[in-house]
C-alpha cells in the first residue's frame, strides 16, 4: 500500500501546485490549457481504444450500451452532480468539477501502469512501476488542476480507494486480469476518454458518468462469452 499512498500524495501535491498556478494565470491562458487538455484527452482515448482486438468489438459495444442503460436508470451523473454542489463553490461551473473528477480518475486509474504497478507491489512488494506512475501523476495532476481546479484534488480519494483495493487483492485478481480482459477494459476506458475529450472541448454534452458501468460490464461479458463458447463447442 505504500506505493499507493505515495501516488495519492503526489496527486495531492501536484493538484495543490496546479491550483496555485491557476490563481496567477490570466483567464485566456487557463482557457488554452483547458483546450490543450481536451485535445490530449482525445488523443489518449484514441491511443487506448485503437489497441482493441477486432474479436472483442461487439463486447465493448454491448458494454457501452448496457452501461448507458444502467447509468441512466440509476441517474449516476445527476446524483453525483447534486453531491458535488456541496464542494463546487468557487469553481467555474458544476460541469467543470464533474469533468475534472472523471478525467483525472480515468487518466490516473485506467492505464496499464496502474494495474501492473499495483499487482507488482501487492505480490512482490516491488514499487518500481507504481513510483514511476506516481511521478507522472504529479505533473499530470498539476496540469489538470491548473485548468479544472480543486476537482483534481478530490480525485485523490477514488484513486486511493481503487489502487489500494487492487494492491490488497492483487494475489487473487492477478489470474483474473488476463491480457484479453485488460485490453477490453482499457479500450472501453479509452472510448469513455474520447467522450470526455469532446465534452472538455464543448463539442458535445455526453453524460460520461452514466456510461461508467460499461467498465464493469466489459469483463463480465467477456467471461460470459468464454463460458458459452466452452458449452457450445
Amino acid at each position: 500500500m505504500l506505493g499507493t499512498l505515495i501516488n495519492t500524495a503526489t496527486v495531492i501535491l501536484g493538484s495543490a501546485l496546479g491550483m496555485l498556478i491557476k490563481k496567477s494565470l490570466p483567464e485566456r491562458i487557463v482557457k488554452s490549457v483547458f483546450h490543450a487538455l481536451g485535445i490530449f484527452t482525445l488523443f489518449l482515448g484514441i491511443w487506448m481504444s485503437i489497441k482493441l482486438n477486432k474479436e472483442f468489438i461487439l463486447i465493448v459495444v454491448l458494454s457501452l450500451v448496457l452501461g448507458a442503460i444502467a447509468g441512466e436508470v440509476f441517474l449516476l451523473e445527476q446524483r453525483l452532480n447534486l453531491w458535488l454542489n456541496r464542494f463546487n463553490s468557487g469553481e467555474s461551473s458544476e460541469k467543470s468539477f464533474g469533468e475534472g473528477l472523471m478525467t483525472a480518475f480515468l487518466m490516473f486509474c485506467m492505464g496499464s501502469m496502474t494495474l501492473l504497478g499495483t499487482f507488482q507491489e501487492g505480490i512482490s512488494g516491488t514499487r518500481d512501476l507504481i513510483l514511476t506512475k506516481a511521478t507522472m501523476d504529479f505533473f499530470s495532476s498539476a496540469a489538470l488542476a491548473s485548468a479544472f481546479g480543486r476537482s483534481i484534488l478530490f480525485s485523490a480519494i477514488p484513486l486511493f480507494i481503487f489502487q489500494g483495493a487492487l494492491t490488497l487483492s492483487a494475489v487473487y485478481l492477478q489470474s483474473y486480469f488476463t491480457p484479453n480482459i485488460q485490453d477490453i477494459i482499457f479500450s472501453t476506458g479509452g472510448i469513455l476518454m474520447l467522450g470526455l475529450g469532446l465534452n472538455i472541448l464543448d463539442i458535445t454534452k455526453i453524460r460520461i458518468l452514466n456510461l461508467m458501468p460499461a467498465l464493469l460490464f466489459a469483463p463480465l461479458l467477456y467471461e460470459l462469452k468464454i463460458i458459452f463458447s466452452t458449452i457450445l463447442f
